[in-house]
């Protein structure tokens, strides 16, 4: 086993030492050997190299190595193929957790035997494991190898398909790649393809000369065009009237087009990233969908995982979608209301989640969210039930619910799931 005053860590560390890269040296019991300039002013103290350290300690806190920990260990798995390996993870800075691409790769003696490992570390930009006011926000393991797969098609030209479910937040992760790209300083432009029928989506991508048609007033550029030197991100894309699929497919591959009502060409130098909820690939099979069109903007799949898959990043969610509706002076999710939350579906996704804390922030006038300023369908029985009118019992659970409500008539029909109508004529019904 190398030491760290062994001479070939020692060459080792002198070139390390001018790399702008944070890196470490390791040997193959985890124990950090040395560490550079770069990893010494982000990850620890410029004075201090954790020497001596182990990395699952200094990185993550564990008192166990990372494989041990239900982690991706890059030095484990290095160990045994001999080849660098490649993994994000969060570690623990002086700013707190972040998320960080680790590249790790081993030293090899004579005989072919790993001696030691050298770990450089490139903190990710593209997603906080911190409560932000903007991006993407995540810890789960979900989140993190949609990340993962985000990180390294950024800064290519490969086409990305972002495939997940609708409120996944799939725009938040085109702009992350739009950021993360060497076309960060051009433009993001975004085509909703929802709801648009053949001439209007071919004008809206396209543009259109003056009287091209009626109402046509003047020229307009096309989304097309106004993505030259950016990204072009096509939102629910399975969406493209099939006519139009042809001609879409014709611009992706060339990047040529003709303005509605126009006889000069047009070219557009833009990345492409589109996204769907929909099974584009059985789409294909079935005709209702071009294969060929399908195959050209899936180079780079990207699965969005649901919320229910990443019910770890709740409480970490709904501190940012909080603090991005109310600023600094947002309310806090008490522990039995994060309770009720973990226990729903969330069909809606993250969607549905912002709307629901958008509506229980009005509510929390003392700063904190409690179970009873959730929507009904999430809100604890004990809530509910003692408000709701029941059968027989009716009268006497609405004069109840009439005695010990505080707040509007309005507020109250809100709060037994009832139409402030709905409310008024069971009153008046009851003689209430």
């Amino acid at each position: 086993m190398l030491t760290a005053t062994h001479p070939a860590i020692l060459a080792l560390v002198s070139y390390l030492e001018h790399d702008v890269l944070p890196s470490i040296i390791l040997d193959t019991d985890y124990n950090i050997l040395a560490a550079n300039a770069a990893y010494r002013r982000q990850f620890g103290s410029a004075d201090q190299a954790p020497v001596g350290e182990k990395c699952h300690r200094v990185s993550h806190h564990y008192a166990v190595p990372c494989d041990q920990a239900g982690e991706h260990c890059p030095l484990r798995k290095s160990l045994d193929s001999k080849v660098p390996e490649r993994v994000l993870h969060i570690h623990h800075t002086p700013r707190g957790p972040e998320h960080v691409d680790v590249e790790l790769r081993p030293i090899l003696d004579e005989q072919g035997r790993v001696v030691a490992f050298v770990e450089r570390l490139a903190s990710v930009t593209l997603a906080s494991a911190q409560p932000q006011q903007q991006g993407l926000v995540g810890r789960a393991p979900a989140f993190k190898s949609a990340v993962a797969s985000l990180q390294r098609a950024a800064p290519a030209q490969i086409p990305v398909l972002l495939q997940g479910e609708s409120g996944t937040g799939k725009e938040l992760f085109a702009r992350a790649l739009h950021l993360g790209s060497p076309r960060a300083n051009g433009p993001l432009v975004v085509v909703d393809c929802t709801g648009l029928t053949e001439s209007l989506f071919e004008s809206e991508l396209f543009g259109y000369e003056k009287g091209a048609f009626t109402g046509a007033t003047q020229r307009k550029i096309g989304l097309a065009e106004a993505a030259h030197g950016g990204t072009l991100f096509l939102d629910e894309i399975g969406e493209v009237p099939l006519a139009m699929q042809v001609k879409l497919l014709r611009l992706i591959e060339s990047g040529s087009f003709r303005p509605v009502g126009s006889t000069r060409t047009v070219h557009s130098d833009f990345r492409l990233v589109s996204a769907t909820h929909k099974p584009l690939k059985e789409m294909a099979a079935a005709g209702t969908f071009r294969e060929d069109l399908y195959y050209r903007i899936s180079g780079f799949p990207i699965r969005l995982p649901a919320l229910r898959e990443r019910v770890e990043d709740l409480s970490l969610l709904c501190e940012s979608l909080l603090q991005r509706m109310a600023g600094k002076q947002s309310p806090t999710m008490t522990t039995e209301a994060l309770e009720h939350l973990r226990r729903h579906s969330f069909p809606g996704n993250i969607r549905e989640l912002r709307n629901i804390l958008e509506r229980a922030r009005l509510f929390a006038d003392d700063g904190q969210i409690r179970p009873e300023h959730l929507p009904e369908d999430i809100r604890p029985m004990t809530q509910s039930s003692a408000l709701r009118p029941r059968g027989r019992n009716e009268m006497a659970d609405l004069a109840l619910a009439l005695e010990t409500f505080r707040g509007s008539r309005s507020e109250l029909a809100e709060h037994l799931g009832l139409s402030e109508r709905t409310l008024y004529r069971r009153l008046k019904a009851l003689g209430l």
